[in-house]
């Protein structure tokens, strides 16, 4: 909840609540978010509120995850605001109950860093199959206006070599027959199902593609590699890189993710997918953990993975992703992958 108070993470809500978007759409509406407390849903929910407070948009925000207490904790500003629900729900059962028809549904959850990756395989398929099946089937029943899937950079698989951007056609290697392509091909397979649901049941969707996310946002309990050194970094500690550092892949500060996922929802064309991708954050990892270091004024030490983490790690060594499709629509992010970073551990070593 701290995290919310802070004034640069407040200025960050600001910005992204007050981008040049159709907000008119989402007046006297209604949307559903799935991982609500997650790094994405969380900055979402808290954007939606705000265009709620100060612009009187008057949006129902239902937000479902698994833990009510860490969503009273993290949403205590607004918990009990007539305009915000939240609902304790694993997304693996059907959604139950009645409800009033839903304007908008975007779909959040998914296991999202390799130690989860690695000790539970089965959940993060399931999550990504069912999950998104069950959530489909409530906007079906529901008649919602529009469905957006939170897809990931990791559909592309392993750069083949023949590209340096992946643009949303593109068809890189997976190895399926591993434990570690059950995210990626899970993550494809939803993407799949949410054109069936499209041409099945005539719903509405859109999809967005994420690079890695990160932010002040993030969860404890996020093992991916860019959410260790900002964890080093604001302990100030040396940053441990558990590989050479060559992997060259994009990434993108939470508010970039979610004004990208907004203007998907909101302007994006009916059956596409688009990248949420800028070229100013590309960059190496080695890169990335010199950064980092720099700011603590640390090292970059390296250090071997342990069996767990090594088995989540994904094998793509460059993977960049090509944004032109989404700036069609307008989007630009507000901030480079340094100036993200900074933001990050600044507002983190506040708490």
């Amino acid at each position: 909840m701290k995290v919310y108070w802070n004034a640069l993470y407040q200025d960050d809500i600001r910005k992204v609540a007050e981008y040049d978007l159709p907000w008119e759409k989402m007046k006297d509406s209604s949307i559903l978010i799935s991982g609500a407390t997650g790094l994405i849903g969380s900055f979402l929910v808290d954007v939606l509120m705000y265009r709620n407070k100060w612009f009187d948009m008057n949006c129902k925000v239902y937000a479902i995850g698994r833990n009510e207490q860490k969503a009273k904790n993290r949403f205590a500003y607004c918990f009990e605001n007539p305009v915000f629900s939240f609902f304790s729900h694993d997304i693996n059962l059907p959604i139950t109950g009645q409800w009033d028809n839903i304007d908008y549904v975007v779909h959040l959850a998914s296991n999202t860093h390799p130690k989860a990756y690695s000790t539970d395989p089965i959940g993060t398929i399931t999550t990504n199959i069912i999950g998104v099946k069950n959530m489909l089937d409530f906007s079906v029943q529901y008649h919602a206006k529009r469905f957006a899937f939170a897809s990931s950079n990791e559909i592309y698989g392993e750069n083949r070599g023949d590209q340096e951007f992946f643009d949303e056609n593109y068809c890189g290697y997976i190895d399926c027959n591993t434990m570690r392509a059950g995210y990626p091909e899970s993550k494809r397979c939803g993407e799949a199902l949410c054109q069936a649901y499209r041409h099945q049941k005539g719903l509405d969707i859109v999809i967005s593609r994420l690079t890695r996310s990160y932010g002040p946002t993030m969860l404890a309990s996020d093992t991916k590699a860019i959410s260790q050194f900002i964890k080093n970094a604001v302990q100030g500690e040396d940053i441990v890189l558990k590989s050479e550092g060559n992997q060259y892949y994009s990434y993108t500060y939470v508010a970039d993710a979610v004004s990208g996922l907004l203007t998907v929802l909101l302007k994006g064309k009916s059956g596409e997918a688009y990248n949420i991708a800028d070229i100013s954050s590309d960059i190496r990892l080695k890169d990335l953990a010199s950064i980092l270091a720099n700011m603590s004024d640390k090292e970059v030490v390296f250090e071997l993975p342990d069996a767990v983490e090594k088995a989540g790690y994904s094998k793509a060594t460059k993977a960049r992703l090509d944004g032109s499709k989404i700036k069609e629509l307008g989007w630009q992010p507000l901030y480079d992958i340094k100036t993200g970073l900074e933001r990050t551990v600044d507002i983190l070593k506040r708490l």
